[in-house]
This record gives structure tokens, sequence and C-alpha cells, in this order.
């Protein structure tokens, strides 16, 4: 599945909640990443997530498609960041 994350967090916390998405999703603008994962993944995604954030202060948004074909991005000015995957 096709998967887009975008969380405003305490400023505590953004490096733990960063370092950890980049595990498994592209880096695509400041707070934001994006990418295919598994259905297990995304369970990991999400529980890791509750454990990294203090849910009075913190806000994530989760949404999740089928597949990454029925999502249309545009990007008006410059890319934020390489969604090459490097092997």
């Amino acid at each position: 599945m096709f998967v887009i994350i975008v969380y405003d967090v305490s400023v505590k916390r953004v490096s733990k909640v960063c370092n950890y998405l980049r595990r498994y999703l592209n880096w695509v603008q400041n707070s934001v990443f994006e990418g295919n994962v598994t259905e297990k993944q995304w369970a990991e995604i999400q529980h890791g997530l509750k454990s990294l954030i203090k849910s009075s202060e913190d806000s994530i948004r989760l949404y999740s498609f089928r597949t990454e074909d029925v999502v249309t991005v545009s990007t008006i000015g410059q890319e934020k960041g390489d969604t090459c995957t490097i092997i």
C-alpha cells in the first residue's frame, strides 16, 4: 500500500519521529514522508509512532491508499527530498 504521513510534533520529538520514519519511508518535505509499505510495516509504523509522541501535544496525519496508482502527486517549486531508493 502507498502511504503518506504528515506530522506536527514538539521540537523535542521531531528528530525521533523523523529518524523512525526514515526506516520505512521516503522523506519528501519537512515533516512529510511517503512510500510503499506492507500491511505488517504499516501496523509497525503506527504502533511505533504512538510510542514516540505525546498525544496531548503532537499530531500525526496518516493517509493510506491501496496502490500508488490512485494517487496523483504534484510539486510546485523545488523537490525537498530525494525519493529514489539506493540499493
